[in-house]
Parts: C-alpha cells; structure tokens; sequence
C-alpha cells in the first residue's frame, strides 16, 4: 500500500536568527514544497530516491535497517549519512516503525529546485514525521536542530508568527494580506546559504539581545499590520539594519544593491536564498542586468 505525504515550504520574512532566542518571528509557507511516498518492500531495507523539482534524480542510494539501529557515529559528513541521522532519531521516537516492516521504497520529489532554500531539510524532516508518527519539531531538535519555524510552516497552509517559549514552538496562525502586494517580489542571489554554518556564526557573535529582540518583536508586529507600503517598507529596513549591526556585516542592498530604487529585506540566512523586494515598478530588469534571473511575484510564491 502506498503513502504520500506533503509538506510546505517556507519563507522567513522577521525574526532571523533572533527567533532562536525568542523573538517573534512571521513566517510564510510557500506553494512550492515537497512530498514523501512510502512504499512497502521484502527487505529489511529503505531503497531511497529523492528528485528534484526538474525530475533529475539528486539522491539515490539503499538504506539498511541496521544502519538505522545502529548508533555508530559516522566519520565523515554526506547526504545519506545526514539522511540516516534523522531516520535515526526517528526510529529513537518510534521503533515500530522499523520494527515492524519487512522495508520500504521511498521517493522524494521537490516542486522548488533544491538550490533554492526553501526548506528541503525541513519538508523532509516534516514528512518523516508524518511517516513514523512522531512529532516533527521534537524529531528536528533530535537531529537537525533550528528554531523550529519551518516546521511550523511546513505544516501550516496560512502566514504565521511563530516563537519559542521556553524552548517549545509556539505557533499563531495570522491574516497578512498586504494592499500593496503587487509591489512584493522575491528574488533568489543564485546561492543556497548553509543554515547550519549561519547559525554558528549568529552564536558566535551575539551578545545580550534582550533589548534587540524587542525591537524585532515590535517591528514584527508594524510588518503583519502595515496598512501602507511605506509603514511595511520602513519597518523592514529598520529590522535590516538592528540585523546589520548584531552581524557585524553590511546589508544585501549595501553589498549587491546599493543603487537600487526600492527596500531589499534578507530573508532567514544572510548572503543566500532569496530576498524580499519592494518596488513600485516590476524590478525585474534591474535583477537580471544584475545577474539574478529568478524574480517571482508574491502572489505566485506564497500560499
């Protein structure tokens, strides 16, 4: 009998990086996500194939049971001893699930190219946990570590605002439909950024945020309400710049665009994926005379 399953992908538009300390952070699950299907199979075994959204095949390997049971550190990093790592922490969740079968077949496919950012981890980790009937945010914690926010949108087919309390997910479905969102465009900087390296780098370099996270938390608050393109614009470059100054790095619009008629907000990793553009005109010859050829609408990327 075969099984699907589907996850969101996402985009954080405030909170970056504060959000693993607390801050309020409004995040949007996008159209584009991946699914997982199950199938059983007479071997103690998972046959793995994961595509990508242009159906090449970007994994493709066998899985053992006992590599899963086994709690063998592994040497060295690469893609199936990261995938081992959460099937892992999710056999730690819910043995049975291993257990209990003779083996499976499994088959990823994404509808965004991997390259792009928009949560492959985290649809992942999402699906396994649909699959082993384990909860998600307890099986990221386990294995890949995070805030958690992408889980959330992964499960969440609305914007949200999500934060940490006491190191538990707190999540709050919202209504953020801006007038101006014709105006709103992402636009991808032709490199995927490393969560885990910038978050490592985030730790290293933060200090007492109490006051900044309020900050973050306030203007999180003006950017779900703006009434006006101004009021959003504003309260974005405000939040670029509190970012700016605990980094200690300069602002993508200061680096790639600093002749750029319109606000330019970084989206969760700074110095990859995609950015948040405001723009009172279509900027997309602007981008590519630039070299940035991916400029997808709002409307066309988020749910």
């Amino acid at each position: 009998m075969k099984k699907t399953f589907y996850s969101n992908g996402k985009l954080l538009i405030t909170g970056e990086y504060l959000v693993l300390d607390g801050a309020k952070a409004l995040a949007l699950p996008t159209k584009l996500g991946q699914n997982l299907i199950v199938e059983r199979n007479d071997k103690q075994e998972i046959k793995w194939k994961s595509y990508d959204a242009d159906g090449s095949i970007w994994f493709d390997d066998t899985i053992l049971f006992s590599e899963i049971i086994s709690t063998t550190p592994f040497e060295k990093e690469s893609v199936k001893n990261t995938l081992i790592t959460i099937l892992r922490s999710a056999y730690q969740l819910n043995p049975s699930a291993i257990l209990d079968s003779e083996g499976y077949i499994v088959s990823t496919q994404l509808s965004f190219p991997k390259k792009w950012g928009l949560g492959t981890s985290s649809t992942l980790i999402n699906n396994i946990a649909q699959w082993f009937e384990i909860n998600a945010f307890t099986l990221l914690k386990n294995s890949f570590g995070g805030s958690g926010y992408d889980i959330a949108c992964a499960q969440n087919d609305c914007p949200i605002l999500y934060h940490l309390e006491q190191g538990k997910p707190v999540v709050e479905k919202v209504k953020f439909q801006p007038t101006f969102v014709e105006n709103l465009y992402f636009v991808y900087l032709n490199q995927k950024q490393n969560s885990k390296n910038a978050i490592a780098s985030y730790k290293e370099k933060k200090n007492n945020l109490e006051d900044t996270k309020e900050i973050i938390n306030q203007l999180t608050q003006i950017v779900l309400n703006a009434k006006d393109e101004n009021t959003f614009a504003q309260a974005l470059e405000k939040h670029e710049k509190e970012l700016s100054f605990i980094l200690e790095t300069k602002t993508v619009k200061e680096n790639l665009f600093y002749d750029f008629d319109g606000t330019i907000k970084s989206l969760g990793a700074w110095g990859g994926d995609f950015v948040l553009v405001i723009s009172k005109e279509n900027p997309a010859s602007y981008f590519i005379s630039k070299g940035f050829e991916t400029i997808i609408p709002y409307q066309e990327m988020i749910l």
